[in-house]
């Protein structure tokens, strides 16, 4: 079996798309063989010079990918070729701006929905959750790489509340994607006025939620995620 050849990565970049971009090369290409065992989370968290919490959230872009498969109290593996989901994104798509732009409109469709959804069905313990990831947001010194994961975090938590599995996959498969061109985006602005707003926008929506009013939970999420796309330097059609 060949070798798998994991090599640290820039910290510049979003660490936990990054780290599943290698070890998703490793598997196409083999050198993780189908429904083999990954290395563990303490020895990947090494190689990369990276924590566990970053390797948890780079396996996890995986199993929604459906490279990997993850057995409680045992580890992660190498899905089997005919059990693999034919729908992929290769980050390298996202840096045509067409391409891209076509990738947040998908966004902005379900994420809007989702928050109506949210706003319906959502329980305490989901308020929680988006709290928690707010005050991670909050918490992030110049929002580096902890900032960009409680982000992501956040959505996930609203996708969840949906209480529709599809949502969730679908949602945390596109944020996951286009996350690594946000990061990119964010290092060449100004990182504070870009915080500041940004959490303003994920509190509007998760007080939103919290009144269980799906219209205004709508609003919330289509004036953040169209603000996204303006700090991107991305036009939307305004629907």
């Amino acid at each position: 079996m060949a070798v798998a050849d994991f090599s640290q990565i820039r910290r510049n970049e979003h660490l936990p798309a990054r780290i599943a971009v290698q070890i998703g090369r490793e598997i196409s290409e083999g050198r993780i063989a189908p429904g083999h065992k990954l290395p563990t989370e303490h020895l990947l968290a090494k190689t990369f010079g990276v924590s566990r919490s970053v390797i948890r959230e780079a396996i996890a872009q995986l199993r929604n990918e459906g490279l990997v498969e993850t057995r409680q109290g045992v580890g992660a593996f190498a899905t089997e070729i005919d059990r693999r989901q034919s729908l992929r994104i290769e980050q390298d798509d996202l840096a045509d701006r067409d391409s891209f732009r076509s990738l947040f409109q998908l966004r902005l469709a379900l994420e809007v929905e989702a928050a109506a959804l949210a706003a319906v069905h959502h329980t305490l313990p989901d308020l929680a959750k988006l709290d928690e990831a707010l005050a991670q947001m909050n918490g992030a010194e110049k929002w580096t790489d902890q900032g960009i994961v409680a982000d992501l975090a956040f959505h996930r938590f609203v996708a969840s509340a949906t209480r529709n599995e599809y949502f969730l996959q679908f949602i945390t498969f596109i944020a996951e994607r286009t996350h690594l061109a946000i990061n990119a985006a964010r290092a060449a602005a100004v990182l504070e006025e870009i915080v500041e707003v940004t959490i303003a926008e994920h509190v509007a929506i998760r007080d939103a939620i919290a009144t269980r009013d799906p219209a205004k939970a709508k609003e919330a999420m289509r004036r953040h995620l169209y603000g996204a796309a303006s700090r991107l330097g991305l036009k939307l059609e305004m629907l």
